[in-house]
Order: C-alpha cells, then sequence, then structure tokens
C-alpha cells in the first residue's frame, strides 16, 4: 500500500510541474533573452525540485531527469555571465559544436548515404567503361585521358590563376552546400538525394583513375582540398536532414516548435561550414597544383583529417561532455 501511495504522489508532483520543467527544456534549446536574477530565481526553484524528489523518490526516473536538467541550467547560467566575453568564439567554439551534436544522427544517415553512393559509382564504373562519361562528361574524360597519356594526370588543376580560382570555387561550394541544407525543407530524401549524386561522381571519378593506373597520383591531388571539401558537403547533407527531422518528428514538441529548433540546428551548421570551404577553395587553387610534391601534400591532407576530426568529432563530443558531468549542486 505504501508503494501505491509513493507512486501517486509522484505521479502529482510530475503533473504540477511537469509544464514548467518543460519550459526550462526549451529555453535551453532555444535560450531567451532573460536577466541574471531570473535565470537564477528559475535554478532556484529546480533546485528545490530535485532536492525534493531526491528525498522522497531518490531511485526514481524523475530524480534522474531533475538532476540532469539542474546540471545542463547550471552550465547555461555559468555561460551567461560571461555573455558579453568572448561571444564571437563561444559561438564558433561553443554554440556550433553543440548544435553538431545534436544532429550527430542525421550526420551519420549522411556519411552513410555518401559512402554508400560512392561505392555505387565505382562499382558502376567498374562494370561500365561508359558510365563514368555518363557521369562526368566526354569532354571531361577525353581530357583527362590525354593529360594521363603525358604523364600529368591532373593538370586539370594546374590552369587558370589562383586568385580567380579561389573566389570561384569557394563561392560555388558555400553555394552547393547551403542548396543541400536548403532542400532540408522540403522533406530529408532531397539533401539525401545531393549526397547519393555528389558520392556517385567521387566513385565513379576514382575508379576511372584506377582503370589507368593513376589511382594514388589522383588521390593525392583530390584529397588535398577533398579532405575538407566532401566532408562539409556531407556535413551539409547532415543540416538538411536535421531541419527536416523537426518537422517529422516532433516529439513531445509542438511540430512548429520543434522545426524552429532543428533549424536553428541546422542554420548554425551551415554558417559553420564556410570558413572550411573558405580553407577548401585556397588548398584546391593554390595547393593542389602542386600535388606531384610528397613533402606537401601529405601533411596537408594529415592537418585537414585532424582539423576536421577536431571540429565535427571531438569537440561536440566534449562540448556534450562537459555540460552533463558537471556535478550537480
Amino acid at each position: 500500500m505504501h508503494f501505491w501511495e509513493s507512486c501517486m504522489k509522484e505521479a502529482r508532483f510530475i503533473k504540477l510541474n511537469k509544464e514548467r520543467w518543460t519550459e526550462l527544456e526549451q529555453m535551453l534549446q532555444s535560450p531567451k533573452r532573460k536577466s541574471p536574477d531570473e535565470w537564477a530565481d528559475m535554478y532556484v526553484e529546480l533546485s528545490d525540485d530535485l532536492a525534493f524528489s531526491q528525498t522522497f523518490y531518490p531511485d526514481s526516473n524523475t530524480t534522474g531527469y531533475l538532476n540532469q536538467l539542474a546540471i545542463r541550467f547550471h552550465n547555461r547560467i555559468y555561460r551567461n555571465k560571461k555573455e558579453d566575453r568572448g561571444r564571437f568564439l563561444r559561438y564558433w567554439l561553443e554554440e556550433i559544436p553543440e548544435s553538431f551534436y545534436r544532429a550527430r544522427w542525421p550526420m551519420l544517415i549522411a556519411l552513410l548515404a555518401f559512402l554508400l553512393s560512392v561505392l555505387i559509382g565505382a562499382a558502376s564504373t567498374m562494370l561500365d567503361q561508359d558510365f563514368v562519361r555518363l557521369i562526368l562528361g566526354d569532354g571531361y574524360v577525353d581530357m583527362t585521358i590525354r593529360n594521363i597519356e603525358r604523364g600529368d594526370p591532373m593538370a586539370v588543376y594546374a590552369g587558370g590563376e589562383e586568385s580567380a580560382m579561389f573566389g570561384m570555387i569557394t563561392l560555388n561550394n558555400i553555394m552547393v552546400a547551403l542548396m543541400t541544407f536548403v532542400l532540408g525543407y522540403l522533406g530529408p530524401y532531397f539533401p539525401i538525394a545531393m549526397l547519393i549524386r555528389n558520392g556517385i561522381m567521387l566513385g565513379a571519378f576514382q575508379a576511372f583513375f584506377y582503370q589507368y593506373d593513376s589511382l594514388g597520383i589522383s588521390a593525392q591531388a583530390i584529397w588535398i582540398h577533398g579532405t575538407i571539401e566532401i566532408t562539409s558537403i556531407v556535413v551539409a547533407g547532415g543540416a538538411g536532414i536535421e531541419l527536416s527531422k523537426g518537422f517529422l518528428f516532433p516529439g513531445t514538441y509542438t511540430r512548429m516548435e520543434r522545426f524552429k529548433q532543428t533549424a536553428k540546428d541546422g542554420m548554425k551548421m551551415a554558417l559553420g561550414l564556410i570558413p572550411f570551404f573558405i580553407i577548401a577553395g585556397f588548398l584546391e587553387s593554390f595547393a593542389t597544383r602542386h600535388y606531384k610534391t610528397t613533402a606537401l601534400s601529405i601533411p596537408l591532407i594529415i592537418i585537414s583529417i585532424g582539423l576536421i576530426s577536431w571540429y565535427f568529432i571531438y569537440l561536440p563530443y566534449m562540448k556534450h561532455k562537459d555540460e552533463h558531468t558537471e556535478p550537480a549542486p
């Protein structure tokens, strides 16, 4: 009898406070402008709820939930104390990585779709030599064959003035990424379709060079800039999927409220890619033409792998870990 009475009391406790807890969760997802005193008052109320739950329901899911909510609220208050300092750095080193972490599953879906399409493009080229012409065009294929025969398979990157190439390539890559993201407004299938298109092109491209015994040198060339560029396109696809996820799977929120949250995360992700496309455009314009210089190309590829691993994987994970491991007061 005591057990059922305790359950009934806990249910009443949840019913009385659930709406306020949901409001706090929404604030943490999309913080509104409030004074430090208002944040402190809400934190005191939440701490009281946690203390009550720890006293009467110490092993319940409610206590665990309130403890995690209190930790997140504590961290948000701590950040708000420094609201006027380092805002620019916090945006790029905290807020955007947090968006990446929340969108980790859409990003994984984007990566798997891209890798599968790379395999499809490569296999199709190996099975049908005309497939690469369908994907890349006769003009490009014939030009590349002539370059291979001359001993300079990636000569296409040596043409053109560097500065003009830099502006054109960077702008084009940014537009492609933003288009991939914006297509998420129409549903997840559209950014996935963009990823499949780009993946098939990459697979066909690399398989084509393999057929002409030039895979190693071609990879050494395109991955100087492609490591960052291709990763950023995949992330843009993940941002598009994240955008559509809010409307399709609202969870406990209203469909519009959840859509606003995922749209905000997706936009942060898309904006966070702009510096990477600038770096990739610079590398493609000024460094890729020197692809035969192994002492330059290999270190650049390694540094690029380290940069994207740090920003897209390590930093989001560490920001999430920091936010959820501080002890509750």
